[in-house]
């Protein structure tokens, strides 16, 4: 009998899991992957996110594995160019963008050297569910014999499609339709030091350093150019260099060399998923999903996994009734990440609101408020402080004795 099993154990699973066993709790942890792998991903972790690694221990080992540092942003949109960097925040003066492969093993590992029991190329095939309540997991591992194993708690921290989520029914309850999709690779040869997020005419390229003296680029597409840009995917991916960052593309082309295949991200669209119930609870993509264009999803996994791994600790410590406990972790959750996720889905259409484009405008010209949007982007700051109206109210009149 444990007190918890996780399923999945990528940046949400691993963290639920480590917190849960320094608190001397009997944790399982499981994932039909072994690692390292890979899974598609931003790479990008805020400092806001890189601030738990550190309090947990683990932002050395990330730093030490090579990840280079980021310490400087170029955000724009068409011909308006927003460039700078967040003061430190947390405590940490830099952000990453680690590979997965790298990223990953180092999480469960420090769910491992916690106490966590960690089974790998593990398959949940059912939840055992009793008078309504989760009690455990049926499942086996490299196809051997199906066994039964119980916990207090079921935690899905199993993706988009959660098998955990799927199980229990776990409702949509906000949805937001997807507006694009994405394709990235890596690059030899450029050298690359800085953060880009360059927004064009319907289309966008992010590119920023990761392990090896790799750079990924990514580009992002509206959806309805989905069948055309999979006909020739890598000429369109250099023809929207082009369009957006024409001296990057002629680097692209002439000192680049692609070492990766390119890897599409068609996500799902933005939601949030009924979180928890008797004996089950979901974290990261499981309960809570939104387009990968700001970057924030490895973040919000680390911060939500802390938020989970207090309120169930509480419920299984008796301090407050578990579903108590767990109906708070979900509305902090929504609460905390309401502001991120307009913001997003916003953005992500690739098509500013004339509020939202006003702002940008104002944003290039005036390096003190940039600053603070950096911040915001960091999460060193929210969405709701940022975009005040005393705060907008401040900076558009900034921007137009500009």
């Amino acid at each position: 009998m444990y007190d918890a099993i996780v399923v999945g154990a990528r940046c949400a699973g691993s963290p639920v899991g480590m917190l849960l066993s320094r608190r001397g709790h009997r944790v399982l942890v499981v994932d039909r992957a072994t690692f390292p792998s890979d899974t598609v991903s931003t790479h990008y972790i805020q400092q806001r996110g890189l601030a738990r690694l550190a309090a947990w221990g683990l932002l050395d080992e990330l730093v030490a594995t090579g990840v280079p540092a980021i310490k400087r942003m170029t955000v724009s949109y068409k011909d308006i160019v927003i460039a700078g960097f967040a003061d430190a925040i947390g405590g940490v003066d830099a952000t990453y963008a680690p590979r997965r492969t790298v990223l990953d093993p180092l999480l469960l590992e420090g769910a491992r050297a916690a106490g966590a029991e960690v089974r790998e190329g593990y398959t949940v095939h059912e939840l055992i569910i009793e008078d309504g309540t989760v009690v455990g997991i049926r499942g086996s591992q490299a196809g051997g014999e199906v066994r039964e194993e119980r916990a207090r708690i079921v935690i899905g921290a199993d993706g988009t499609n959660s098998v955990v989520a799927n199980a229990v029914g776990a409702e949509i309850y906000t949805r937001v339709p997807a507006e694009c999709f994405v394709y990235y690779t890596y690059y030899s040869g450029l050298g690359i030091e800085d953060f880009h997020s360059r927004i064009g005419d319907r289309q966008q390229i992010g590119i920023w350093p990761t392990h090896d003296d790799l750079t990924l680029v990514a580009v992002m597409r509206k959806l309805d150019a989905y069948q055309d840009f999979r006909a020739d995917v890598e000429g369109n991916f250099v023809s929207i260099a082009r369009d957006i960052v024409p001296e990057f593309a002629e680097e692209l082309t002439t000192k680049g060399t692609r070492e990766h295949r390119f890897q599409p991200m068609r996500y799902l669209d933005n939601y949030y998923r009924q979180s928890h119930g008797d004996g089950w609870a979901l974290v990261g993509d499981a309960g809570y999903h939104k387009d990968p264009l700001t970057g924030l999803g490895i973040s919000d996994a680390f911060e939500y996994a802390e938020l989970l791994a207090d309120r169930v600790h509480e419920g299984l410590a008796g301090d407050r009734p578990p579903a108590e406990a767990l109906a708070d972790y979900q509305r902090v959750r929504d609460e905390k990440s309401h502001s991120s996720f307009e913001f997003t889905t916003s953005i992500s259409t690739l098509e500013l609101t004339p509020q939202l484009l006003a702002v940008f405008q104002a944003l290039g010209s005036n390096a003190d408020h940039a600053k603070d949007f950096f911040a915001m982007i960091g999460g060193g700051m929210t969405g709701e402080e940022f975009f005040a109206p005393e705060r907008i109210a401040k900076l558009l009149g900034a921007g137009a004795s500009a």
